[in-house]
């Protein structure tokens, strides 16, 4: 016997019935949201693109922690089995949801845990799905994801070379950043701010505790200590050491 579809109004609300009498899918919770989700980073390690396939919307807008920008066909291309000795999870944590009529927010931490080869790697990321329901579907049409920064391992630092940086540098006239040292540790002091430690990262490459971004003495050729290079993002600002 074919379906049948009936429509039942109830106190100034609808639902759509069918066979069963069981009302169509309108709603959402935030606890199905996070379930659907964890479900796609379950996916990610064996390179199962199916719940990807099934939660994205044809439309959709998806921008990585790498910056890029890709549609659907893109994102579901990038899905790949991790390459054998390679293992990991990630855990949906911290979930915030705001839903509105058809339309859902769900903000959320990423803890990744990787293991090449017994070696353990963690990693934490933040992203925002929107959520629309379209057609008695819920689906994904926009989603973001961040990656929070995180200081790199600190090296051993060599105090002998402490005197080829110590000094003052120029960015340009009148502008001056000091280079000393206090209780056996690197500080670079910039005019008008507070003093920061410097920590060795390797060679002559420092960096500051929760400042993305790395400090660089570059040296001449021969071998003495000219310049002082602030680097972010793959680009250099450069201190002229004065004599």
């Amino acid at each position: 016997m074919r379906d049948k579809i009936f429509v039942l109004v109830v106190l100034g609300s609808t639902f759509l019935l069918t066979n069963g009498c069981r009302p169509a899918q309108s709603a959402i919770t935030e606890n199905e949201l996070v379930r659907r989700t964890q479900e796609m980073m379950d996916a990610v390690v064996p390179g199962n693109r199916t719940p990807w396939e099934k939660y994205f919307a044809g439309d959709a807008m998806y921008f990585d922690e790498k910056g890029r920008n890709m549609d659907k066909a893109a994102l579901l291309n990038d899905l790949s089995p991790m390459p054998a000795g390679y293992s990991g999870s990630i855990r949906i944590v911290r979930p915030r949801c705001h839903i509105e009529g058809a339309t859902a927010i769900l903000s959320y931490d990423m803890d990744e845990t990787e293991t090449i080869f017994g070696q353990n790697m963690t990693a934490r990321y933040h992203a925002t799905d929107t959520w629309m329901r379209r057609n008695g579907d819920w689906q994904i049409v926009a989603g973001q994801v961040l990656r929070y920064y995180e200081d790199p391992a600190a090296g051993r630092a060599n105090p002998k070379k402490f005197p080829d940086y110590i000094g003052t540098y120029e960015l340009t006239a009148g502008k001056t950043l000091t280079v000393f040292t206090k209780d056996g540790n690197l500080h670079a002091q910039r005019q008008d701010r507070q003093p920061e430690e410097l920590l060795t990262e390797s060679g002559d490459v420092y960096f500051r505790t929760g400042v993305e971004g790395r400090t660089l003495f570059r040296r001449a050729a021969g071998g003495q200590v000219d310049a002082l290079v602030d680097r972010r993002n793959n680009e250099d600002i450069v201190w002229r050491k004065l004599k």
